[in-house]
């Protein structure tokens, strides 16, 4: 069996919520059908899990839609028309089993439409939020995004889902200024590309480094509005908690977001294969509460989480749990969950 811990949480100023939040899940099955090769991390799997956890009668109050095909238009307020192209032209045929864009990336016949609905899903998270249908979203996809550059797709990453998420908002609901925070355990690059040379645009990220891709440095700070918190391999709690609270929360609280975007990777927990912190699940929801505090007290609690890393399957089932009870309750009061332990279906990947 699986458990979801109860994780207590220090007061601190922590904020707490008198009713529920109504969270979204927005999710579609096209996800499953991007299929990498055996052995690959960024597995089929890695949604089934997430799938299950959520499927458990603890979330039976999410309000569940599919996710909607993301538009040219939409990707291409993030990515340049040269991109969305060779995306496009990359994806295989049918008969072909995979296209392989760089080391890590790959595609299968399924790969595009899954990439399409996780925009969407995005797109319709910020939508969702600022027409007051919910209080916040969270985007049960995959492939993840941030890696990917306004010009190239890498690090598993055809598209960049918040980074779309974030100009969507702009575009077609007039906010102002927009956020992503960032807690992968890898650097989203990509996303940094992508808000470099904007002032309007804030990414705050804690990360491992030196760890793939290489970027992340804290010099790297755009035109003001680029936040790196870099870790290294080990550190834990005391560390994640640090920068978050010196270096993150206060410049997302000087910038007064419209709406903050979670890029939502779990990689970062110390199970995973991937990275060399020591996170638990009760560090994820730590850093989810904060972040819906500055969502509350800046943007009307708009927050749209989207699925980035993690790749064990138990620490991605637990923290992906526990994330999202955050979300619904606004609280660390978290209940306990168990779900079977299936065996991996190493047949796609």
């Amino acid at each position: 069996m699986w458990s979801l811990p109860c994780p207590p949480l220090e007061s601190e100023g922590q904020a707490s919520y008198a009713l529920p939040m109504t969270t979204r899940l927005l999710s579609h099955p096209a996800s499953l059908d991007h299929v990498t090769p055996p052995g690959h991390p960024e597995r089929v799997d890695r949604l089934r899990i997430v799938n299950k956890i959520l499927s458990h009668p603890h979330f039976a109050e999410l309000d569940r839609k599919e996710a909607p095909v993301g538009r040219d238009d939409e990707i291409a307020l993030a990515h340049t028309e040269d991109h969305i192209r060779a995306i496009r032209l990359a994806s295989p045929d049918p008969d072909q089993e995979w296209e392989q864009l760089d080391p890590d990336t790959w595609m299968s016949p399924g790969s595009l439409e899954a990439a399409l609905r996780g925009v969407g899903a995005a797109v319709a998270g910020v939508d969702a939020v600022f027409t007051s249908e919910t209080d916040n979203a969270f985007c049960a996809i995959r492939p993840p995004g941030h890696h990917a550059e306004s010009r190239r797709a890498m690090g598993f990453c055809l598209f960049n889902n918040a980074a779309i998420a974030a100009l969507h908002a702009r575009v077609s609901h007039n906010a102002e200024r927009v956020a992503v925070v960032d807690f992968d355990v890898h650097h989203g690059n990509g996303t940094q590309d992508i808000f470099w040379s904007d002032r309007d645009l804030f990414y705050g990220s804690t990360h491992q480094m030196p760890l793939y891709p290489g970027t992340g440095a804290v010099a790297e700070t755009g035109v003001g509005n680029i936040f790196n918190a870099p870790l290294r391999a080990g550190d834990g709690s005391d560390r994640f908690r640090e920068a978050m609270r010196t270096v993150i929360l206060p410049a997302l609280d000087a910038f007064g977001p419209d709406l903050v975007v979670i890029s939502a990777g779990f990689d970062a927990h110390r199970s995973d294969p991937l990275g060399s912190l020591e996170l638990t699940e009760e560090d994820f929801v730590w850093a989810t509460l904060y972040i819906m505090e500055m969502a509350d007290k800046h943007a009307e609690g708009r927050v749209v989480s989207v699925l980035e890393g993690g790749y064990d399957l138990a620490a991605l089932a637990s923290s992906v749990g526990v994330h999202v009870q955050a979300l619904m309750r606004g609280t660390g009061d978290l209940e306990r969950i168990e779900i079977e332990e299936e065996e991996e279906d190493e047949s796609d990947g």
